[in-house]
């Protein structure tokens, strides 16, 4: 156990109860595996250089941060969307074009859909950690549900 910013904090069960689902994240708002594990790894760097001392729920913190580290990835002027990358798994055609339809969707609603339907947050959790309004949450879920139901009904 090691002390960071004046508080005892248990590193290995901090990053092997969160690492998992950081990465989900950042992989479904990134769609590429390798920035994905650098976010991953740059929020953990964040941790440990900037949480408040008075923290309490760390997995709050440590997503809000990958989220916005997430967010600057996207901004950076180098980065282009490309294919979906072939690590993922995608048995048949079918599959691979809903994946691609997700992954078409903008960043903004990928992240919503993510941590709304994977992570389990609420409107008014994911609106905390994206640092926007409840019912902008609500308008990027209910847009990306009408994406990806046309896609699905023209299937």
């Amino acid at each position: 156990m090691s002390q960071i910013s004046n508080r005892p904090v248990d590193w290995e069960a901090l990053v092997t109860h969160n690492e998992t689902r950081l990465y989900r994240a950042a992989l479904a708002i990134l769609g590429d595996p390798q920035e994905a594990e650098d976010a991953v790894q740059d929020a953990f760097v964040r941790y440990l250089e900037k949480a408040p001392a008075d923290l309490e729920n760390s997995s709050a913190w440590l997503m809000r941060v990958l989220v916005n580290g997430c967010k600057s990835r996207l901004r950076l002027a180098w980065r282009r969307v490309g294919p979906l990358p072939e690590m993922l798994p995608t048995p048949g055609p079918e599959e691979r074009q809903e994946l691609e339809e997700l992954f078409a969707l903008p960043p903004e609603d990928r992240v919503v859909i993510h941590l709304h339907y994977y992570e389990g947050y609420s409107t008014d959790e994911i609106a905390q950690i994206l640092g926007c309004r409840p019912g902008t949450v609500r308008s990027r879920l209910s847009r990306a549900r009408d994406r990806l139901r046309k896609l699905i009904e023209a299937n």
